[in-house]
């Protein structure tokens, strides 16, 4: 965790991201406790919050991340805890700038106590530097899964935290399954240290980024604006989600509904574009167009 400026005195391993997660906030809050969660934001997250029994708490996102003006508002109303996505975040793309890390610091300083989880699910893909939150909060953790750049077979995620949150994890690990496969855990570290896989690694994080830009590029010269600094998908805002998906799929292309990632942002398609080739982007774009009668 060094490398991404996060504390790596106290760490441990789960069975991926949810696993995580879920570990984590059981750790410190029961169920009511209200979450801070970003929206639009991830579908598993927000399900995974309601399962729990603990009530998500929706903060506006932009393509630089959590607002701050709508994080201290949500705080000064009284949340137990945040899940930030501080880059590739799902389903916009937005990835935390330094001077919103600054920002969001600022805001959580006056908020000692509640619980910070950082989501780092693309981790080394995520085509952005990455920006912690954690600093030297009293209760913190931070997940980095390898699901999305070693193979969605590897269920292992890394998690840092303070010493209080890494020992309740541990402890209720052993209370499950006990501890993360060995041979998963070792076939990690050796693709970690392997020349070759890192060289895949940047080649899929640079393509990743270039095409989900030229998508961008693309729509924009539809006249259509659209967000994806980093990460697998971009975030299309629209008037109705419903008639565009129709649209879109008549046309043979499947993007994924708004809703089921929103609390109460405004209506929006995500479209992934981690395997859409380059070349196919402008016609996507002419089709997301006429879509959305925009087209000339």
């Amino acid at each position: 965790m060094d490398e991404i400026g996060v504390c790596p005195d106290h760490l441990t391993v789960a069975d991926g991201t949810f696993a995580a997660i879920e570990r984590i906030l059981s750790a410190h809050l029961k169920p009511g406790d209200r979450v801070a969660v970003e929206d639009p934001g991830y579908t598993g997250v927000l399900d995974l919050v309601r399962a729990m029994g603990l009530h998500p708490v929706g903060v506006a996102v932009d393509e630089s991340g959590i607002a701050p003006e709508a994080l201290t508002a949500i705080l000064a109303d009284g949340v137990e805890a945040a899940i930030v996505t501080p880059r590739a975040q799902n389903p916009t793309g937005a990835a935390l700038t330094s001077g919103r890390q600054a920002d969001l610091c600022e805001v959580l300083n006056a908020f000692p106590r509640v619980l910070v989880v950082e989501d780092d699910h693309a981790g080394p893909v995520a085509n952005h530097p990455y920006c912690t939150l954690s600093g030297s909060r009293e209760r913190w953790a931070v997940v980095r899964s390898v699901s999305k750049s070693l193979g969605p077979d590897l269920r292992l995620a890394v998690v840092a935290g303070d010493r209080v949150t890494i020992s309740r994890v541990e402890g209720r690990l052993a209370l499950g399954p006990g501890w993360v496969s060995w041979i998963i855990q070792q076939l990690v570290v050796d693709l970690w240290r392997d020349p070759e896989a890192g060289r895949m690694i940047a080649a899929a994080a640079e393509a990743y980024r270039s095409r989900a830009q030229a998508l961008i590029g693309a729509l924009r010269t539809q006249g259509i604006a659209a967000r994806g600094r980093s990460g697998l998908n971009v975030w299309l805002p629209v008037v109705e989600e419903t008639p565009a998906l129709r649209a879109l799929f008549q046309r043979g292309w499947a993007v994924a509904a708004g809703e089921i990632f929103r609390l109460s942002s405004p209506p929006g398609i995500r479209i992934t574009t981690a395997v859409l080739p380059e070349r196919e982007a402008p016609h996507l774009a002419q089709d997301v167009a006429q879509a959305l009668g925009r087209s000339a």
